[in-house]
Protein backbone atom coordinates (compact mmCIF):
# COMPACT_ATOMS: atom_id res chain seq x y z
CA UNK A 1 0.00 0.00 0.00
CA UNK A 2 2.67 1.94 1.07
CA UNK A 3 4.77 1.64 -2.74
CA UNK A 4 1.59 1.75 -4.45
CA UNK A 5 0.50 5.26 -3.08
CA UNK A 6 4.85 6.51 -3.47
CA UNK A 7 4.15 5.94 -7.84
CA UNK A 8 0.63 7.01 -7.85
CA UNK A 9 -0.29 9.96 -8.70
CA UNK A 10 3.31 11.15 -10.58
CA UNK A 11 3.97 14.76 -9.53
CA UNK A 12 4.07 17.49 -12.59
CA UNK A 13 7.86 18.27 -12.14
CA UNK A 14 8.30 14.56 -12.49
CA UNK A 15 6.79 14.50 -15.42
CA UNK A 16 8.28 17.65 -17.14
CA UNK A 17 11.94 16.51 -16.13
CA UNK A 18 11.43 13.69 -18.51
CA UNK A 19 9.71 15.46 -21.48
CA UNK A 20 12.73 18.18 -20.82
CA UNK A 21 15.29 15.92 -20.86
CA UNK A 22 13.90 13.65 -23.86
CA UNK A 23 13.85 16.46 -25.86
CA UNK A 24 16.84 18.15 -24.81
CA UNK A 25 18.60 15.01 -26.09
CA UNK A 26 16.74 14.64 -29.50
CA UNK A 27 15.79 11.27 -28.25
CA UNK A 28 12.43 9.84 -28.68
CA UNK A 29 10.81 8.86 -25.93
CA UNK A 30 9.31 5.22 -25.59
CA UNK A 31 5.54 5.12 -25.72
CA UNK A 32 5.11 8.44 -27.34
CA UNK A 33 4.38 9.95 -31.01
CA UNK A 34 7.22 12.34 -32.69
CA UNK A 35 5.29 15.96 -33.78
CA UNK A 36 6.37 17.69 -36.18
CA UNK A 37 7.39 21.29 -35.07
CA UNK A 38 7.61 24.67 -36.98
CA UNK A 39 11.46 24.18 -37.68
CA UNK A 40 11.27 20.84 -38.69
CA UNK A 41 8.63 21.88 -41.46
CA UNK A 42 11.52 24.47 -42.66
CA UNK A 43 14.46 21.73 -42.01
CA UNK A 44 12.39 19.70 -44.25
CA UNK A 45 11.34 21.87 -46.95
CA UNK A 46 15.01 23.78 -46.79
CA UNK A 47 16.40 20.15 -47.62
CA UNK A 48 13.80 19.44 -50.36
CA UNK A 49 15.25 22.95 -52.05
CA UNK A 50 18.24 21.98 -51.86
CA UNK A 51 17.83 18.20 -53.30
CA UNK A 52 15.66 20.21 -56.22
CA UNK A 53 18.79 22.51 -56.46
CA UNK A 54 21.14 19.48 -56.87
CA UNK A 55 18.73 18.17 -59.47
CA UNK A 56 18.19 20.59 -61.57
CA UNK A 57 21.90 21.33 -61.49
CA UNK A 58 22.63 17.77 -62.80
CA UNK A 59 19.93 18.37 -65.26
CA UNK A 60 21.47 20.86 -66.86
CA UNK A 61 24.38 19.91 -68.94
CA UNK A 62 21.65 17.25 -70.36
CA UNK A 63 19.03 20.24 -71.29
CA UNK A 64 21.85 22.24 -72.85
CA UNK A 65 23.09 18.98 -74.87
CA UNK A 66 19.61 17.98 -76.40
CA UNK A 67 18.66 21.78 -77.09
CA UNK A 68 22.23 22.21 -79.16
CA UNK A 69 21.61 18.96 -80.88
CA UNK A 70 18.22 20.21 -81.95
CA UNK A 71 19.39 23.79 -82.89
CA UNK A 72 19.70 23.83 -86.79
CA UNK A 73 23.32 23.98 -87.39
CA UNK A 74 24.83 26.37 -89.88
CA UNK A 75 26.26 24.42 -92.70
CA UNK A 76 30.22 24.03 -92.65
CA UNK A 77 31.64 26.49 -95.64
CA UNK A 78 32.80 24.16 -98.28
CA UNK A 79 36.78 22.97 -97.66
CA UNK A 80 39.34 22.33 -101.09
CA UNK A 81 41.14 19.78 -99.28
CA UNK A 82 38.65 17.36 -98.57
CA UNK A 83 35.59 16.32 -100.44
CA UNK A 84 31.60 17.25 -99.14
CA UNK A 85 29.78 14.50 -98.21
CA UNK A 86 25.93 15.00 -99.49
CA UNK A 87 23.48 16.49 -97.67
CA UNK A 88 21.30 13.42 -96.12
CA UNK A 89 17.66 14.99 -96.17
CA UNK A 90 15.85 14.98 -92.75
CA UNK A 91 12.63 13.53 -93.79
CA UNK A 92 12.64 10.34 -96.47
CA UNK A 93 11.39 11.13 -100.08
CA UNK A 94 9.80 7.58 -100.10
CA UNK A 95 6.21 7.26 -99.99
CA UNK A 96 4.54 5.64 -97.19
CA UNK A 97 2.97 1.87 -98.57
CA UNK A 98 -0.36 3.25 -98.54
CA UNK A 99 0.35 6.39 -100.56
CA UNK A 100 2.34 4.13 -102.86
CA UNK A 101 -0.50 1.94 -103.58
CA UNK A 102 -2.96 5.41 -103.90
CA UNK A 103 -0.58 6.74 -106.42
CA UNK A 104 -0.45 3.89 -108.52
CA UNK A 105 -4.03 3.22 -108.56
CA UNK A 106 -4.48 6.66 -109.42
CA UNK A 107 -2.52 6.29 -112.42
CA UNK A 108 -3.85 3.13 -113.70
CA UNK A 109 -7.97 5.15 -113.51
CA UNK A 110 -5.82 8.30 -115.30
CA UNK A 111 -4.49 5.58 -118.02
CA UNK A 112 -7.88 3.55 -118.40
CA UNK A 113 -10.20 7.28 -118.59
CA UNK A 114 -9.64 7.22 -122.12
CA UNK A 115 -10.52 3.66 -122.39
CA UNK A 116 -13.76 3.52 -120.18
CA UNK A 117 -16.28 3.51 -122.63
CA UNK A 118 -15.67 0.58 -125.50
CA UNK A 119 -17.66 3.28 -127.91
CA UNK A 120 -14.74 5.06 -127.90
CA UNK A 121 -13.10 2.93 -130.04
CA UNK A 122 -12.07 4.29 -133.59
CA UNK A 123 -12.99 0.65 -134.96
CA UNK A 124 -16.76 0.91 -134.65
CA UNK A 125 -16.76 4.31 -136.22
CA UNK A 126 -14.71 2.51 -138.88
CA UNK A 127 -17.45 -0.39 -139.28
CA UNK A 128 -20.02 2.74 -139.39
CA UNK A 129 -18.50 4.25 -142.13
CA UNK A 130 -17.73 0.69 -144.18
CA UNK A 131 -21.92 0.58 -144.12
CA UNK A 132 -22.57 3.88 -145.32
CA UNK A 133 -19.79 3.66 -147.70
CA UNK A 134 -21.65 0.45 -148.88
CA UNK A 135 -24.64 2.30 -149.26
CA UNK A 136 -24.00 4.70 -151.92
CA UNK A 137 -21.86 7.52 -150.30
CA UNK A 138 -18.78 8.01 -152.09
CA UNK A 139 -16.74 11.38 -151.07
CA UNK A 140 -14.11 10.60 -149.16
CA UNK A 141 -13.88 13.95 -147.03
CA UNK A 142 -17.49 13.29 -145.77
CA UNK A 143 -16.87 9.66 -144.41
CA UNK A 144 -13.51 10.92 -143.13
CA UNK A 145 -15.65 13.60 -141.06
CA UNK A 146 -18.27 10.75 -140.11
CA UNK A 147 -15.24 8.22 -138.94
CA UNK A 148 -13.62 11.22 -137.02
CA UNK A 149 -16.60 12.53 -134.79
CA UNK A 150 -17.74 10.18 -131.28
CA UNK A 151 -21.69 9.81 -132.05
CA UNK A 152 -22.00 8.32 -128.82
CA UNK A 153 -21.25 11.50 -127.55
CA UNK A 154 -24.50 13.12 -129.20
CA UNK A 155 -27.40 10.02 -128.03
CA UNK A 156 -28.46 9.52 -124.85
CA UNK A 157 -26.37 7.47 -121.96
CA UNK A 158 -29.06 4.50 -121.79
CA UNK A 159 -28.75 4.25 -126.15
CA UNK A 160 -25.32 4.12 -126.27
CA UNK A 161 -25.16 1.06 -127.70
CA UNK A 162 -27.10 1.63 -130.70
CA UNK A 163 -24.77 4.88 -131.67
CA UNK A 164 -23.24 3.38 -134.51
CA UNK A 165 -26.13 1.55 -135.80
CA UNK A 166 -27.45 3.10 -139.17
CA UNK A 167 -30.60 4.17 -137.57
CA UNK A 168 -32.34 7.64 -135.86
CA UNK A 169 -32.41 7.93 -132.51
CA UNK A 170 -34.71 9.66 -130.34
CA UNK A 171 -32.95 12.94 -128.29
CA UNK A 172 -36.04 14.47 -126.95
CA UNK A 173 -39.12 16.81 -127.49
CA UNK A 174 -39.69 14.59 -130.25
CA UNK A 175 -36.71 15.02 -131.92
CA UNK A 176 -34.01 12.55 -133.54
CA UNK A 177 -30.50 12.52 -134.10
CA UNK A 178 -30.05 11.80 -138.12
CA UNK A 179 -29.26 8.52 -139.04
CA UNK A 180 -25.50 8.53 -140.26
CA UNK A 181 -26.29 7.56 -143.67
CA UNK A 182 -28.76 10.58 -144.19
CA UNK A 183 -26.26 12.60 -142.64
CA UNK A 184 -23.48 11.91 -144.91
CA UNK A 185 -25.44 11.68 -148.26
CA UNK A 186 -27.11 15.52 -147.67
CA UNK A 187 -23.57 16.69 -146.91
CA UNK A 188 -22.16 14.93 -150.14
CA UNK A 189 -25.06 16.41 -152.40
CA UNK A 190 -24.22 19.61 -150.84
CA UNK A 191 -20.34 19.68 -151.90
CA UNK A 192 -21.12 18.76 -155.21
CA UNK A 193 -20.94 22.29 -155.99
CA UNK A 194 -19.27 24.38 -158.85
CA UNK A 195 -16.43 25.29 -156.62
CA UNK A 196 -15.29 21.56 -156.22
CA UNK A 197 -16.69 20.68 -153.32
CA UNK A 198 -15.41 23.81 -151.31
CA UNK A 199 -17.39 25.32 -148.50
CA UNK A 200 -16.63 28.67 -147.09
CA UNK A 201 -20.08 29.16 -145.01
CA UNK A 202 -22.81 26.30 -144.56
CA UNK A 203 -26.03 26.79 -142.71
CA UNK A 204 -27.68 24.37 -140.68
CA UNK A 205 -31.51 24.68 -139.36
CA UNK A 206 -32.10 22.25 -137.06
CA UNK A 207 -29.19 22.16 -134.49
CA UNK A 208 -30.33 18.88 -132.58
CA UNK A 209 -28.21 17.38 -130.29
CA UNK A 210 -25.31 19.21 -132.36
CA UNK A 211 -24.13 15.70 -134.17
CA UNK A 212 -24.94 16.97 -137.73
CA UNK A 213 -23.06 20.52 -136.60
CA UNK A 214 -19.89 18.36 -135.70
CA UNK A 215 -19.34 16.30 -138.82
CA UNK A 216 -20.01 19.57 -140.86
CA UNK A 217 -17.30 21.49 -139.09
CA UNK A 218 -15.09 18.91 -141.02
CA UNK A 219 -15.86 19.68 -144.60
CA UNK A 220 -16.36 23.70 -144.32
CA UNK A 221 -14.94 26.84 -142.99
CA UNK A 222 -17.67 28.17 -140.91
CA UNK A 223 -21.03 26.17 -139.42
CA UNK A 224 -24.10 28.68 -138.20
CA UNK A 225 -26.68 26.22 -136.84
CA UNK A 226 -30.37 27.85 -135.58
CA UNK A 227 -32.60 25.29 -133.02
CA UNK A 228 -36.13 26.57 -132.34
CA UNK A 229 -36.24 24.80 -129.16
CA UNK A 230 -34.44 25.57 -126.29
CA UNK A 231 -33.47 23.05 -124.43
CA UNK A 232 -31.97 21.02 -127.61
CA UNK A 233 -30.26 23.97 -128.02
CA UNK A 234 -28.16 23.96 -124.68
CA UNK A 235 -27.76 20.19 -124.87
CA UNK A 236 -25.98 20.93 -128.15
CA UNK A 237 -23.90 23.45 -126.50
CA UNK A 238 -22.93 21.16 -123.77
CA UNK A 239 -22.75 18.05 -126.36
CA UNK A 240 -20.06 19.70 -128.51
CA UNK A 241 -18.46 21.74 -125.75
CA UNK A 242 -15.52 18.38 -124.63
CA UNK A 243 -15.03 18.65 -128.61
CA UNK A 244 -13.70 22.31 -128.38
CA UNK A 245 -14.84 22.84 -131.93
CA UNK A 246 -13.69 26.28 -133.22
CA UNK A 247 -16.13 27.36 -135.96
CA UNK A 248 -19.67 26.25 -135.31
CA UNK A 249 -21.69 29.25 -134.19
CA UNK A 250 -24.66 27.78 -132.19
CA UNK A 251 -28.05 30.65 -132.43
CA UNK A 252 -31.26 29.84 -130.43
CA UNK A 253 -34.22 31.28 -132.91
CA UNK A 254 -36.30 30.47 -135.93
CA UNK A 255 -35.07 28.49 -138.39
CA UNK A 256 -37.27 29.12 -141.21
CA UNK A 257 -36.19 32.84 -140.67
CA UNK A 258 -32.78 31.68 -141.30
CA UNK A 259 -29.77 34.48 -140.68
CA UNK A 260 -29.81 36.95 -142.94
CA UNK A 261 -27.41 39.16 -140.97
CA UNK A 262 -24.57 36.15 -142.09
CA UNK A 263 -26.00 35.56 -145.70
CA UNK A 264 -25.28 34.47 -148.39
CA UNK A 265 -24.31 30.79 -147.53
CA UNK A 266 -22.67 28.05 -149.83
CA UNK A 267 -24.39 25.33 -148.40
CA UNK A 268 -27.82 25.27 -146.53
CA UNK A 269 -29.04 21.60 -144.72
CA UNK A 270 -32.50 21.41 -143.35
CA UNK A 271 -33.06 18.48 -140.63
CA UNK A 272 -37.50 18.43 -140.77
CA UNK A 273 -39.45 18.26 -143.45
CA UNK A 274 -41.82 21.50 -144.43
CA UNK A 275 -44.30 21.37 -147.14
CA UNK A 276 -42.03 23.50 -149.11
CA UNK A 277 -38.62 25.02 -148.63
CA UNK A 278 -39.24 28.82 -146.96
CA UNK A 279 -38.52 31.27 -149.64
CA UNK A 280 -36.32 33.32 -147.02
CA UNK A 281 -33.88 30.28 -147.05
CA UNK A 282 -33.76 30.29 -150.90
CA UNK A 283 -32.56 34.14 -150.96
CA UNK A 284 -29.81 33.28 -148.63
CA UNK A 285 -28.43 31.24 -150.70
CA UNK A 286 -25.18 32.35 -152.75
CA UNK A 287 -25.56 31.58 -156.59
CA UNK A 288 -23.73 28.40 -157.12
CA UNK A 289 -24.95 27.36 -153.68
CA UNK A 290 -26.50 24.22 -152.78
CA UNK A 291 -29.92 24.09 -150.57
CA UNK A 292 -30.53 20.39 -149.45
CA UNK A 293 -34.10 19.44 -147.87
CA UNK A 294 -36.33 17.06 -146.61
CA UNK A 295 -39.71 18.10 -148.67
CA UNK A 296 -43.56 16.50 -147.83
CA UNK A 297 -45.56 15.42 -145.34
CA UNK A 298 -46.28 11.62 -144.72
CA UNK A 299 -44.43 11.06 -147.84
CA UNK A 300 -40.99 12.92 -148.24
CA UNK A 301 -37.99 13.28 -150.49
CA UNK A 302 -34.62 14.57 -150.51
CA UNK A 303 -35.00 17.38 -152.57
CA UNK A 304 -31.69 19.68 -153.83
CA UNK A 305 -32.02 23.17 -154.99
CA UNK A 306 -29.52 25.28 -156.41
CA UNK A 307 -29.29 29.01 -157.16
CA UNK A 308 -28.08 29.56 -160.80
CA UNK A 309 -28.58 33.20 -160.78
CA UNK A 310 -29.69 36.20 -159.03
CA UNK A 311 -33.26 35.02 -159.60
CA UNK A 312 -33.05 31.62 -160.88
CA UNK A 313 -33.43 28.00 -158.78
CA UNK A 314 -33.14 24.89 -160.05
CA UNK A 315 -34.80 21.73 -157.89
CA UNK A 316 -33.89 17.92 -158.23
CA UNK A 317 -34.85 15.34 -156.49
CA UNK A 318 -33.11 12.90 -155.16
CA UNK A 319 -34.25 9.65 -152.85
CA UNK A 320 -36.86 9.16 -150.49
CA UNK A 321 -36.50 10.25 -146.93
CA UNK A 322 -38.13 10.15 -143.11
CA UNK A 323 -37.21 13.52 -140.86
CA UNK A 324 -39.96 15.47 -138.04
CA UNK A 325 -41.54 17.86 -139.48
CA UNK A 326 -40.54 21.66 -139.85
CA UNK A 327 -42.21 24.06 -138.09
CA UNK A 328 -41.81 27.70 -136.97
CA UNK A 329 -41.45 30.13 -134.22
CA UNK A 330 -39.43 29.30 -130.95
CA UNK A 331 -40.51 27.46 -127.62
Amino acid sequence: MSEKSSRFPLTLSSVVDKKGKGAASGKTVPGTRAQATTQTAAKNAAQSQSQSSAQRAALKPVQQGLSQALRPQPAPLPSASRPQAPAQPLLSATPAPRTAVKNVMAVTQTNNSSHASPLASEAVRRAMVARVAKQGVADAKVLAALEAVPRHMFVEPGLGSQAYIDASLPIGHHQTISQPYIVARMIEIMRQNRKGGKLERVLEIGTGCGYQAAVLSRVAGEVYSIERIKPLHELAKTNLRPLRIANIRLHYGDGMLGLPQVAPFDGIILAAAGLEVPQALLEQLAVGGRLVAPVGGREQVLELIERVSQNEWRSTTMEQCHFVPLRPGTV
